[in-house]
C-alpha cells in the first residue's frame, strides 16, 4: 500500500553540555528500508550564535530542507539566502556545520570534500559579509546589480571581494542541483580579482641575513620552507616519517590548519618533494636536538603541547619570525607564504621552465603558478633586455652609447 510522505518539523532543544556551554540540538528521525525508525541529531550552533530561538530554527530550516526533500510543500516554498548558506554548509562544508559532533560516516569518508582551511575561509566570509546584508532575502530577489554595487561599497581588496563574488556563485549553484531555483545572477556580477599589492619578494641576501637571526625550531623550518615552497600548513604537517632521508624525498600526506589535521589540497599537493643533501643534513641536525624525534613525531612539535600537536605558525610568528625579520631591518608584509612566492620567483630567476616550478609548487593548475608565484626580478629583466639589444646591436655599438 502507498504511503504518502510525512512532512517533519523535527524539534529543536537548547541542551547544556558539561563545559557549561549551551547550544541548539535539532533531533529527527530518518525511515530505514525495513520501516524502523532511525532517530538523528545535530548540533546547530550555540547560544552564542543564535541567540533566540526563532534564529535557531532559521538555522535548522536546512536541515528540515533535506529531510522533506521529496515532499511537494518544499518545491513550492521560497528559500531564504539564509537558509542555502545553512543547507550549504550541511553538504558542501560539513566539518563547519557539524563543528563539535562526529561527522556523519559517509561524509567523513568522502576524500573529495573541500579541504578544511577553504571550509574555514568560506565560512568567515559567510559570517562576516554575505550573510549580515543577504540571509533574509529569498532567493530571486537578489539582483546581480545590486551585488555588484554592494561589493563596490565593501572597505575590501578587489581579490577580497572576488572571493565573496565566487561564494555567492557556488550558493547559487547549489540552489540549482537542488532546483529551488532556475537562474544564478551571481554569473552577471562583474567583480576584479585584481591584486592592490604585489607579493613581498626576499632576496638571497635578505634570506640569508633573516636566517642568521633566528633559533630552532624556527631556523630549520623557514631553511625547509624557503627551499621547497611548502605551505605552512604542509610544513607544520609534516612527521619525522614523511621525511625520506635515504631517496631524498619528503612525503606530503596531511596539512594542519588550526590544529585541525587534512589530507593535502589537491592530488598535485600529495604529489613528493626532492630533499636537497644539504638540506637534508639540516633537517637530520634538528633531529639530533629535538626533544620528539621518532618517526611518529611532528617535526616541529610544540613543546608546549608535550608533543602532541605541531606548533601554531602563530605563535612561530610572534616568538621568532618577527624579531628576526626586524634584526635583519627586512620591511614590508613578510609571512609564512612570502617564502611560497619567493620561492616560485627565484626558480624562474635562475631559468627553471614553469612546468618544472608548477610541479615543485604542486599547482593543479599552470596559469595560478604563472600568474600569482613567479614574478620577473629587476636583474632578470635587465639581464632579458640585453640579451634582445645585443640582437640587434653590435656589442661595442652598444657599449658606446652606454659612455
Amino acid at each position: 500500500m502507498f504511503r504518502r510522505a510525512r512532512h517533519q518539523k523535527g524539534s529543536l532543544q537548547r541542551i547544556r553540555r558539561q563545559s557549561g556551554e549551551s547550544v541548539w540540538v535539532f533531533r529527527w528521525y530518518e525511515i530505514q528500508p525495513d520501516g524502523t525508525k532511525k532517530y538523528r541529531k545535530a548540533v546547530i550552533g550555540t547560544i552564542e550564535e543564535f541567540k533566540t530561538s526563532a534564529e535557531a530554527q532559521t538555522a535548522a530550516d536546512a536541515l528540515r530542507l533535506t529531510i522533506n526533500e521529496k515532499t511537494p510543500r518544499q518545491r513550492l516554498r521560497q528559500i531564504s539566502v539564509e537558509t542555502l548558506v545553512q543547507h550549504y554548509r550541511q553538504h558542501e562544508m560539513p566539518d563547519m556545520f557539524y563543528k563539535d559532533t562526529l561527522l556523519p560516516e559517509s561524509v567523513a569518508e568522502d576524500e573529495n570534500r573541500k579541504t578544511y582551511s577553504t571550509q574555514e575561509t568560506y565560512e568567515g566570509y559567510l559570517k562576516k559579509w554575505i550573510l549580515p546584508r543577504w540571509k533574509s532575502y529569498r532567493l530571486p530577489d537578489v539582483k546581480a546589480v545590486q551585488v555588484e554595487q554592494w561589493l563596490k561599497s565593501l572597505p575590501l581588496a578587489p581579490g577580497s571581494k572576488a572571493k565573496i563574488r565566487n561564494i555567492m556563485s557556488a550558493l547559487y549553484s547549489h540552489a540549482l542541483r537542488w532546483e529551488w531555483t532556475d537562474r544564478n545572477p551571481i554569473t552577471h556580477v562583474r567583480q576584479s580579482a585584481k591584486r592592490r599589492k604585489t607579493p613581498v619578494i626576499l632576496t638571497i641576501e635578505q634570506i640569508k641575513c633573516f636566517v642568521s637571526h633566528l633559533k630552532e625550531p624556527c631556523r630549520t623550518a623557514v631553511l625547509l620552507d624557503a627551499s621547497s615552497g611548502l605551505r605552512v600548513g604542509e610544513l607544520l604537517g609534516l612527521k619525522w616519517e614523511d621525511v625520506d632521508f635515504d631517496n631524498l624525498e619528503i612525503n606530503l600526506s596531511r596539512s594542519v590548519v588550526k590544529q585541525k589535521i587534512t589530507c593535502c589540497k589537491t592530488e598535485a599537493s600529495r604529489k613528493p618533494i626532492p630533499l636537497d643533501p644539504e638540506l637534508a643534513e639540516v633537517l637530520l641536525n634538528w633531529r639530533r636536538q629535538a626533544p620528539y624525534p621518532q618517526a611518529g613525531d611532528w617535526v616541529f612539535a610544540s613543546p608546549h603541547r608535550k608533543g602532541k600537536q605541531p606548533y601554531w605558525p602563530g605563535a612561530l610568528f610572534r616568538e621568532h619570525f618577527k624579531p628576526a625579520l626586524d634584526a635583519a631591518q627586512i620591511p614590508g608584509d613578510v609571512g609564512w607564504h612570502t617564502f611560497r612566492h619567493t620561492f616560485g620567483t627565484l626558480m624562474k630567476a635562475n631559468g627553471e621552465d614553469m612546468k618544472t616550478i608548477q610541479e615543485l609548487l604542486r599547482h593543479a593548475n599552470y596559469k595560478v603558478t604563472a600568474d600569482t608565484y613567479t614574478q620577473a626580478v629587476t636583474p632578470t629583466k635587465r639581464a632579458a633586455q640585453t640579451k634582445l639589444v645585443r640582437m640587434f646591436l653590435p656589442a661595442k655599438a652598444a657599449a658606446g652609447s652606454q659612455a
